[in-house]
Parts: structure tokens; sequence; C-alpha cells
């Protein structure tokens, strides 16, 4: 290991204060992005942590999806369509940790489920690497999950959708997130890139039609059968092997919206 190396390693497991939080929020799955700071072309290397201040995610579903932080069963009356952020600090306290500690630093994966840093060095969640919390979602009925950027309802504007209000080279903050979703059933993570770019690589991701919403075997994000709850692990870092993960994006700012659609074996929506 070079000098260089050894200070990087010996600052992050020492817990060097840093000098410029960060800040990731969502509200109303709303993901901001603040104030990333020096680093080389791709992946940060110093002193470049970004921390999640609050978390506030509403996962909006169609009718015939609920969702909860806890399996309970068949019992529908306690599932809902809202993931707050009281809940995931709840289930963060098994990390002994909760939103405003959380550290994301720059890692990357083939497989959205084993993520290493820029040496290779296998990083953990919620310990200064990446946002990682189940959830238990439930159906009526057997369906595929996708994500949509369809509205659940006439005039509500909650389709999934990813945006920033910087400009210029600070825009490229878009093409670096990404966010998994990995089932239970499942031993690979089915990994949504926004403005999908050249391709990292080893990593199989998909994006969405920026016009009409179509349906394909591509966009799944894993099975349900009616009336079993399924627990689905979800994550959300910043890949740093992504070409524009560097200095250009620092000080800018993020948005996510996330929003689900159930499909039947044919990938048309059920009503």
């Amino acid at each position: 290991m070079s000098f260089f190396n050894k200070v990087v390693d010996d600052m992050v497991n020492e817990k060097v204060p840093r000098k410029k939080r960060k800040r990731l929020i969502i509200l109303i799955a709303l993901l901001t992005l603040l104030s990333m700071t020096t680093s080389t072309v791709a992946w940060f290397r110093i002193n470049t942590f970004s921390g999640v201040d609050t978390l506030d995610l509403h996962i909006s579903v169609s009718a015939q999806l609920k969702v909860s932080m806890e399996d309970f069963g068949t019992d529908l009356e306690k599932y809902g369509k809202v993931i707050t952020n009281e809940m995931i600090d709840g289930y963060l306290t098994k990390y002994d940790t909760n939103l405003e500690e959380i550290i994301l630093d720059p890692v990357t994966t083939s497989d959205g489920v084993r993520f290493v840093n820029q040496r290779g060095s296998a990083r953990e969640p919620n310990n200064r690497s990446y946002l990682e919390f189940d959830c238990f979602f439930i159906a009526t009925e057997d369906m595929w999950v996708h994500l949509t950027t369809e509205s659940t309802e006439a005039g509500n504007d909650d389709g999934t959708k990813v945006w920033t209000e910087s400009t210029g080279i600070q825009a490229d903050v878009v093409n670096c997130t990404r966010v998994g979703f990995q089932s239970e059933n499942d031993t690979q993570s089915a990994i949504y890139e926004p403005n999908r770019g050249t391709p990292v690589s080893g990593q199989s991701t998909f994006d969405l039609p920026s016009g009409t919403m179509v349906y394909s075997n591509s966009t799944r994000l894993f099975h349900l059968n009616a009336m079993e709850p399924t627990m689905v692990t979800i994550r959300l870092w910043i890949d740093g092997e992504d070409p524009q993960c560097d200095d250009d994006v620092q000080d800018s700012h993020l948005g996510v919206q996330l929003s689900f659609i159930g499909c039947d074996d044919n990938n048309v929506p059920i009503s």
C-alpha cells in the first residue's frame, strides 16, 4: 500500500472530522446532494464525504401495492404507502446510527449487492459507504413491480423522476447516483441509473424513458406473489466509477422521486 493510500485509510478508520458537511435530503422522495469537495477525476478520494441529515422517503404505489418497514404478514391494514424519516431512523438503530450520521463515500459494485471503494476494499452498509435499508412490499395479486414515470392519480406529480436545479457542468450530478432494489428472492439487485450514459464496467443498469412510459423485462425490479409480504433491500449510493463523479458536481443539487407500479407477466399495468 502506498503512503497516500495509507493516509486515506487512516482518515476513514479514525473518522477524521469533515471540513465541510454534505447533505443528502430526500423529502417526498426528494434527494438533494450537496457540497462535494476535493477529488481527482472520478472518485472522491480525500475529505469528500456526503452526509445524510434527514430522509423522508415517500413511496407512491398503485392501489394493489402496499409497503412497510416491518413484516405484518397478510394484515393489509398495517401496511401503508409511505416510508418516513422516523421509520428509517428506527431501522438504522441496529447500526448504532441515524440519518444525520450516515456518511456516503463513493463506492462501486457490479451486482448492486457487494460494494468496494477505489482501492477494492469491501465496504459495509451505513458505515461511511452507502445507505441501505429493508422494507416489505405486499400485493393483492401476483405482479412484477416496476418504477414508473406516471403519476398514481390525475393531478399528482409523484412519478419517478430525477432532476437538478444546478446548471452547466454541475448538472452532471444526475449521472453519479444509483438506486438498487433487491428482493429477498433475488441474488442480484435491479439498478436504476438515472440519465444512463456510458455503463460502468460489469454493472447492468436501466433507465426510464423521458416520454411515454414503456414497461419491459429490463425495467422489472422484483416479483410479488399475491398476499405474500416480500422483503426488499433498497440501496442508495454515489458510484465512484461513473466518469462524471468528479469535482465538476461539487455544490450541486439532485432531486430523485420514486414511484412504483405493478404489471402482469406481459408487462401490462394492473388496473
